[in-house]
Formats: structure tokens, sequence, C-alpha cells
């Protein structure tokens, strides 16, 4: 079964967000806004019990996540790709690298840019068309998260939570 590494920011985030991926994002229906912290992969049962087990300990060993979204921002020319633009911070970056070592072997294809996507699959001149217009505007928002997400995907492309973990220092 494939599954993936994600965090879901809070409501008011989702809400912005999807009020442009409802009508940019061809993946709108299949997953809420998130930030990818695992690209999917392969996993039987048994590696997903092991899985689970080292996510628990990561979040453990983990700090409250800052999201400070600043603006809009683009993959292009690689992707006509649009996103909200998520500060880079260590508690991310570290969560990343962690997800991607140990029993994780696998590489990431991409250098991690934490981000939101909101619009993908467009044309080259609806990009430049939406994307001029959106890198203009003011775009603030300061928020923590409190957990991630083991994800697997259903057999219509969308994905559902399988485990939730929250992170744990803070809780102590």
């Amino acid at each position: 079964m494939k599954y993936g590494i994600a965090l879901f920011p809070p409501k008011n985030i989702q809400d912005f967000a999807n009020s442009y991926r409802k009508r940019y994002d061809s993946h709108y229906a299949l997953i809420p806004p998130h930030v990818t912290l695992k690209s999917p992969f392969d996993a039987d049962d048994q590696e997903v019990k092991t899985i689970v087990k080292e996510l628990r300990k990561i979040a453990a060993e983990t700090d409250l996540i800052p999201l400070k979204i600043t603006k809009f921002s683009s993959f292009y020319p690689v992707n006509n790709v649009i996103y909200l633009k998520i500060e880079p911070n260590e508690t991310l970056e570290r969560l990343h690298k962690q997800l991607y070592s140990g029993i994780f072997t696998d590489k990431p294809e991409y250098v991690f840019v934490p981000h939101i996507t909101i619009g993908r699959d467009l044309s080259n001149a609806e990009y430049a068309d939406v994307y001029g217009q959106l890198k203009m505007q003011t775009v603030h928002f300061e928020e923590t998260v409190d957990r991630f997400h083991l994800l697997y995907q259903l057999e219509n492309g969308s994905w559902t939570v399988y485990e939730t973990f929250r992170v744990g220092k803070e809780q102590e």
C-alpha cells in the first residue's frame, strides 16, 4: 500500500488555501491542504507496524511545529505549481531529515521546501495569469501545529489518515 507523512495546518490556513485550491488544484478532492513531510512510499502491513513505532518515537522528541506563511510562490520553471511558502525553521527541517534517515532508507526526490500547494497541472497561460495576480498579494499567517499524520492512499487516489502523532515535548 502507498503511504505518506504530512501535517495539516490549522483550519484558518486550510480555509484560505482551499479558497484557491478548489479552482486551481487538481488534487483538491483527494487530500486537504497539507505540508508533505515525506513523499509517498510503499510499505506492507509488517513494515507499517515498524514505521508507526518509529514515528511515535520521533513525535515524542519533536517540539511544537511553527508555521509562518509569508507569500505565494512557485516551482516554475520545474513545474507550474503555485504554493503558499512556509518559512523554513529548525523543527520542520529536523523532522523532515528524520523521516529520511534511520529505518527510512529512501532519499528525498527534491530539496525540502516547506509549502502548501494551491495550484497544479495548470497550463502555461493559466499559470502565468494566476501566479501573476497572487504574487502581488500580502499573505501572513503564524501558527503552530501539534501533530503530524501517517496517511495511506485509497483506490480512488484520495488520502486518509492511518494514524496521528502528537508532538511530545510540550506534553511532559
